[in-house]
């Protein structure tokens, strides 16, 4: 289209000219805001065959700017002001007007074309595998948020989602298993937010949602015990039925925290605190939260730095033949004496020193003191170390266990290993090829704790275990409850079938004993017949006690 002019236009045909050449779109209004003058890329961009002599309001609206988005250059006309603003246009064309009075009357009214501008900083904001907002996007919307919530006075909520049990789907069935039900994740999500809320997935199996516009914390809590319910229940995802599970922790502003890195932190505070307490549930953030993390955190450092400070040590617990009453052997239990704090519970260090992964290094550790102590004993009693499932990952187990044997010169047939069902159920394939690969070496194997997780009996058929140790909760529970002795009872009986033997944990009273020897337990562990003790004393034991060799054991 040729640049148009009114007669009036105070100026001269060279610049005119200029004008209508510029490569930026413009307009030239007069004092009431009737177009004077247009060049060729604003007629273009505005899709208007004949624009002078428009008012700008008609010319808006044919070019498709909704009334709202215009309202500001309409009003900085009648008030002869300068004004920005960001309008629509058709063809979802997205441009930022600039209006500017002009000192001989009149206005100038240029765009900038920002479409593809603004679709690069969505796409910048955006994750790619499920389509939902990215942890910048997050923020920004966070910020934005927090501003309007300033103004208003009304609260927010921020829920951070985390998965349970996402890591077994994706080790045992592969990455793009683990996306496609990301994709079905995000998918819920979306369905059980509001239009208005936000959804961000953050990396991995980590998800928020901010809630605004709602009443605070009623609206938060709901949708948390919805989206516990929605995630929780059941997925198909290439032929594959698949659960997984969420945990959830909330923050509102602004009693939680005014800013965003601070309501963000302590929402993410409230969820290690849901998944501490069982997962698959959701908490809402305290201030004590806040000291019980310093705690840990410091509790962590001074854990990072044990072992190369040697504060570890281990105690022996001696297991009895409940037949002779011989010593069959040992288990080597893992302590920490802190210089300030003292004697810290290995169910305190434990779980975290596999949280923070450094289980690995300390179980190592714990596998050579206990093999290079058992090889100085007089009689040649088992000694039996706990494996951690976090070991069974690194494929160097197996590798680990045939080195310290060799370094300590300990007789395999001597070491068992004692694993939990919580091995067995992150990746069951595997691991039953490290332990058949530790069997292969002449070492025992036993599960520890048995009778406590899902699945023990097909464990037993896919694996044939050494000792069944059987959990003390059921041996604590004999004397008040008939279905304990009958659950202790049945385990001695399947591992007798089996040609398994069964030792029976956390005996503490002479009652107990009688009764697990009754139901034809094979062992007995625990306080009554000998609390752990330390090294020297659990060989001055080995000295003055009938031994019950690794053969007669078995």
């Amino acid at each position: 289209m040729s640049a148009l002019a009114a007669p009036s236009l105070p100026v001269s045909l060279p610049f005119e000219a200029a004008l209508a050449e510029m490569a930026a779109p413009l307009l030239l209004l007069d004092a009431g805001g009737t177009v004077l003058f247009t060049n060729a890329r604003a007629a273009a961009l505005l899709s208007c065959a004949e624009p002078v002599g428009l008012s700008l309001p008609v010319l808006l609206a044919q070019s498709g700017a909704a009334e709202p988005e215009g309202e500001p250059v309409l009003e900085a006309v009648r008030a002869t002001r300068p004004a920005r603003a960001r309008l629509t246009l058709d063809g979802d064309r997205r441009v930022e007007a600039a209006l500017a009075p002009l000192s001989a009357g009149g206005f100038a009214l240029t765009f900038e074309d920002v479409t593809e501008q603004l679709r690069g900083a969505a796409l910048a904001r955006q994750e790619p595998l499920t389509g939902l907002c990215n942890r910048v996007g997050l923020h920004d919307r966070l910020h934005a948020a927090l501003a309007e919530a300033d103004r208003t006075g009304a609260p927010l909520a921020v829920l951070m989602l985390d998965l349970d049990r996402f890591k077994a789907v994706n080790d045992t069935l592969g990455h793009p298993v683990g996306d496609a039900l990301l994709r079905k994740v995000a998918e819920r999500l979306r369905k059980a937010t509001r239009s208005g809320d936000v959804v961000a997935r953050l990396g991995g199996d980590e998800f928020a949602i901010l809630q605004a516009g709602a009443e605070q914390p009623q609206a938060s809590e709901a949708l948390a015990r919805r989206l516990v319910d929605l995630v929780g229940r059941t997925y198909v995802v290439d032929g594959h039925m698949l659960n997984v599970g969420v945990s959830v922790g909330v923050a509102v502003a602004p009693v939680d925290g005014r800013g965003a890195d601070d309501l963000l932190k302590h929402a993410d505070l409230a969820l290690y605190r849901a998944k501490a307490e069982g997962r698959g549930t959701y908490r809402f953030f305290e201030p004590a939260m806040n000291a019980q993390m310093q705690a840990r955190r410091s509790l962590e450092i001074d854990l990072r730095r044990a072992l190369a400070l040697k504060q570890f040590d281990l105690a022996f617990q001696p297991q009895i033949q409940l037949e002779t009453g011989a010593v069959t052997g040992f288990e080597a239990l893992l302590r920490w004496n802190h210089p300030e704090r003292g004697p810290v519970s290995p169910a305190l260090f434990i779980p975290l020193a596999e949280e923070i992964g450094i289980i690995v290094g300390i179980g190592e550790w714990a596998l050579r003191a206990a093999c290079r102590e058992a090889a100085s004993w007089p009689q040649p009693a088992s000694i039996a170390v706990n494996l951690s499932p976090v070991q069974f990952r690194g494929g160097k187990l197996v590798e680990t266990v045939m080195n310290v044997l060799a370094q300590t010169g300990l007789d395999p047939a001597r070491l068992e290993l004692e694993i939990t069902e919580g091995a067995l159920l992150e990746n069951t394939d595997s691991v039953l090829d490290v332990l058949n690969g530790l069997r292969a070496l002449g070492v025992k194997i036993s599960m520890d704790d048995f009778g406590t997780g899902y699945s023990s009996l097909s464990y037993l058929q896919k694996f044939p275990f050494d000792k069944i140790k059987i959990d003390q909760s059921f041996v604590r529970g004999m004397e008040g409850n008939a279905e304990c002795g009958a659950i202790v009872r049945a385990i001695a009986r399947l591992g007798a079938s089996l040609g398994m033997r069964t030792t029976a944990e956390g005996v503490e009273t002479p009652s107990q004993l009688d009764a697990i020897r009754a139901e034809g337990c094979t062992e007995v562990q625990g306080y009554l017949t000998g609390r752990p003790m330390p090294a020297a004393q659990a060989a001055a034991l080995l000295s003055s006690s009938p031994v019950a060799s690794p053969a007669d054991a078995a």
